[in-house]
């Protein structure tokens, strides 16, 4: 059976390490990994960091990065690490940026830690244990209806292919407007999903599922109590194509909302 508290204290020191890196270090130089698309010096320190603590702390577990891909992937377990997720805000001098770590279980987010440096939060969740900011156990808002939630969106999508693929993500958005009390785009799936987890907001949608952006998020989110599916309603893992996470009461409105694309 997996020590997932264990497992837990492992992650939070590895990610004690990557938020001093955050904050102390300077951003570096960044390079284009694609259209508008960039990766600074700090994602590669903090990847490598968080990466060499790992393996040596947990050397039967895998590892899949953002930045350097995989390594040791093919058993039950594997870390996902966004290092800086939030890249384009933090090289523009906005605050709004986190450290994702998430331990998938085969196809399945079971723990996660994320770290908002800038902000002195530390979300936390293993499957079976409560979700908790700092030491307080969070959970998601009880709002009922769309029309009183603030509901997070993930960024449109750039590179090849993106135009077509944004007119679903811009007929989303059309959607929310005519429904919702407001709509944000944070730049940061990690903290869209902490936040509904602990009732900051009341909805994240996201048309994409990286694990290294999700895994974290995801485990912490439906051990607050969140709804974490695909656009079907599905439970979500790692096969889904969307990531979507709300609050209990909101989680039939948003399907029916999401018929419409």
């Amino acid at each position: 059976m997996t020590d997932l508290q264990g497992l837990l204290r492992i992650a939070g020191a590895a990610l004690d390490q990557a938020s001093t890196l955050v904050t102390d270090m300077a951003v570096g130089s960044v390079t284009a990994k694609g259209d508008r698309d960039m990766v600074s010096e700090l994602d590669y320190a903090v990847e490598e960091q968080v990466r060499s603590f790992l393996l040596k702390e947990t050397p039967e577990i895998g590892f899949l990065g953002e930045e350097s891909g995989g390594s040791g992937i093919g058993g039950n377990l594997t870390w996902a690490l966004d290092p800086v997720d939030g890249t384009a805000n933090i090289v523009n001098g906005l605050p709004l940026c986190a450290v994702s770590l998430g331990l998938v279980e085969n196809d399945r987010s079971v723990l996660g830690v994320i770290d908002l440096p800038f902000l002195g939060q530390r979300y936390r969740a293993a499957e079976g244990h409560g979700a908790y900011c700092g030491e307080t156990r969070i959970a998601p808002s009880r709002k009922q209806t769309l029309n009183e939630a603030i509901v997070a969106i993930g960024d449109y999508a750039v590179g090849e292919g993106a135009q077509a693929r944004n007119r679903r993500r811009l007929a989303l958005t059309a959607l929310l407007a005519e429904r919702v009390l407001r709509v944000r785009m944070l730049g940061s799936a990690a903290v869209d999903l902490v936040w509904v987890a602990s009732g900051k907001l009341d909805a994240s949608i996201a048309m994409s599922n990286h694990p290294w952006d999700m895994a974290g998020g995801v485990a912490i989110a439906r051990e607050a109590g969140a709804v974490v599916m695909d656009v079907q309603g599905a439970a979500h893992d790692l096969r889904s194509a969307a990531t979507i996470a709300v609050a209990p009461g909101l989680r039939d409105d948003v399907l029916r909302l999401l018929e419409g694309l």
